[in-house]
């Protein structure tokens, strides 16, 4: 039971606020983590997308006790939508970049990121909202390529 506890914290750290699960996209991807973690960030490029930078979470994880699989949060966005939300709506700013949190739980690898088409109260405009649902749109189909990709 405990090495799960970093998973839920893990979790729990990126998305609080509000009823857990509500406002998250998640995938469990049966290839191996380097596998996944390779993947995901070849499919965000294959997007449009700028990898920013990839923390690694299981560091502290094992420093306070804990066993843990790898845990990554990978930031990516698109620099000037990026810079250009930020400038306009600085409420938007602790949800950017957009993140991703990956890990390993035995042989799976579950990849996790936050639906913001679901916190109707960042998006001040329809343009905003529309861009959400792209993003969206975007993280669905990159979660089904992370799925379906041992099956190739």
């Amino acid at each position: 039971m405990r090495h799960r506890f970093p998973a839920l914290l893990v979790v729990l750290m990126l998305f609080s606020g509000g009823a857990l699960g509500e406002h998250l996209l998640m995938v469990r991807a049966s290839t191996g983590f380097p596998e996944t973690m390779l993947n995901l960030q070849t499919s965000l490029k294959e997007h449009g997308y700028t990898l920013s930078r990839v923390q690694h979470v299981d560091i502290g994880l094992t420093a306070s006790g804990y066993q843990t699989d790898k845990y990554r949060m990978v930031f990516f966005g698109k620099p000037h939508e990026i810079r250009q939300l930020t400038a306009d709506y600085p409420q938007l700013i602790p949800y950017l970049p957009l993140k991703v949190t990956i890990f390993a739980e035995q042989e799976e690898t579950i990849v996790v990121t936050e639906d913001l088409t679901q916190l109707p109260e960042l998006a001040p405009n329809r343009e905003v909202m529309i861009l959400f649902m792209r993003w969206k749109s975007d993280m669905l189909s990159i979660m089904e390529e992370l799925r379906v990709a041992d099956e190739d």
